[in-house]
């Protein structure tokens, strides 16, 4: 098992975890001018359900006030509020893009499609929210496989169940083209 490896002259570098191997593109730092952050269905009738729902409201509330400050577009999404309610209320949502329902797991949207593609040179999304092993998950997948670096924020996401989150964090992480060795 190794932690890492770089190749030399590349862009990407080699991942071994146990017995697969994975091949990533490194992530870049991210830069305001081409960054946007993607809040995921913080909604009132997920805080019973959610483990440390309260600590996620609190780190994503930080994420938005900073995304504030250096002036980053922020998209909202909410899963069928009229049944889950809207975002909470300690989700400050001045400024936000776009604040959208949905009724399926991405965020992905045809209007998050098209305020992507008014924000010029976006390379970097920074994700956040419920449910880790869903909808944060499937977002994850479809921004990396549309060529986005996605850095899901850790602490600022969750799950009902903590191994769900424990592993679609890792999947999310490992996602690429795996060999088995």
């Amino acid at each position: 098992v190794c932690s890492s490896v770089s190749l030399q002259g590349s862009e990407d570098s080699i991942k071994c975890y146990d017995y697969f191997v994975f091949q990533m593109t490194t992530l870049g730092n991210l830069t305001p001018s081409s960054t946007v952050f993607f809040c995921c269905d913080m909604q009132e009738r997920f805080r019973p359900a959610i483990k440390y729902f309260g600590d996620i409201i609190s780190v994503g509330q930080r994420l938005l006030q900073g995304a504030r400050l250096l002036g980053i577009p922020v998209i909202v999404t909410e899963q069928y509020p009229k049944g889950l309610g809207s975002t909470v209320q300690e989700i400050d949502l001045t400024g936000a893009k776009l604040v959208l329902p949905k009724t399926k797991f991405s965020m992905l949207l045809p209007e998050v499609e098209a305020a992507l593609a008014e924000i010029p040179g976006v390379r970097s999304v920074v994700l956040f929210g419920v449910e880790t092993h869903v909808c944060i998950q499937q977002t994850a997948l479809e921004l990396i496989g549309r060529g986005l670096e996605v850095h899901i924020v850790a602490d600022a996401t969750s799950s009902r169940s903590m191994m769900d989150r424990m592993f679609a964090l890792e999947v999310s992480f490992l996602h690429s083209d795996s060999h088995r060795v």
